[in-house]
């Protein structure tokens, strides 16, 4: 086995990565410094064909399977044949259930089943750091030293969106863990999503427009997906 050539290929690896800073900002809208992001995590060049890959399986894997219906088997009635089988000028039929009728059963139609399919870690880790890394060479990701609210107040958080000037938008915000009053507060805001930085995907930072870290939960995405 060639050692050089998987020495050069990590190192043609690592010469990909880019080195990103981003503001970091108080719950007032002031920038209060910057912050240098994990290469490893925020600076790889996107894999498109495995980040197709995850979004197809993980929309997939969202399917709830229920529809049902009917076979001609299953449809009551229609025990008895309709009517002689010669003699009246009529199609011979021997059942009303049939397919061919309007009150009939259906014709390979959708049973209950599961949509569920296995994605390996690995390549989640390598679609979601593919997403993050193209927000973040979009300038879409953002840092804020920390989210403290008061209570339940949907207005203060609105307030905080709106100095931060993300309103209107899909913002993602990502704690390090649990921030209640931040996440109750955020939960009726259209666009607006709070979650746990452990349970980034790539699909949720697809699907935001902005993607908002505390400064704790940086440092717990970059734990996880480093």
């Amino acid at each position: 086995m060639n050692m050089d050539s998987g020495k050069n290929k990590q190192e043609s690896a690592d010469a990909t990565l880019q080195s990103v800073s981003v503001p970091m900002y108080n719950q007032d809208g002031s920038e209060v410094g910057r912050v240098d992001l994990k290469p490893e995590v925020f600076g790889v060049t996107p894999n498109k064909g495995v980040v197709h890959q995850y979004v197809v399986n993980y929309l997939a894997n969202q399917r709830q399977g229920n529809s049902s219906s009917k076979g001609r088997a299953e449809v009551s009635g229609g025990g008895a044949k309709p009517w002689r089988q010669k003699g009246t000028g009529r199609a011979r039929v021997g059942t009303i259930r049939s397919p061919l009728w309007r009150t009939g059963g259906i014709t390979h139609g959708p049973k209950p089943r599961s949509y569920y399919s296995r994605f390996p870690k690995r390549l989640k880790r390598i679609a979601t750091v593919s997403a993050l890394s193209d927000r973040a060479a979009n300038n879409r990701v953002m840092i804020i030293d920390k989210i403290e609210i008061d209570g339940i107040k949907t207005k203060s958080f609105v307030a905080m969106i709106n100095n931060l000037k993300l309103s209107g938008k899909k913002v993602l915000f990502l704690e390090e863990g649990k921030n209640t009053n931040a996440a109750m507060s955020a939960r009726n805001i259209p666009g607006v999503k709070f979650l746990p930085a452990t349970v980034l995907n790539c699909y949720e930072t697809l699907h935001a427009d902005h993607i908002v870290f505390t400064r704790a939960g940086l440092q717990k995405a970059e734990e996880v997906f480093s």
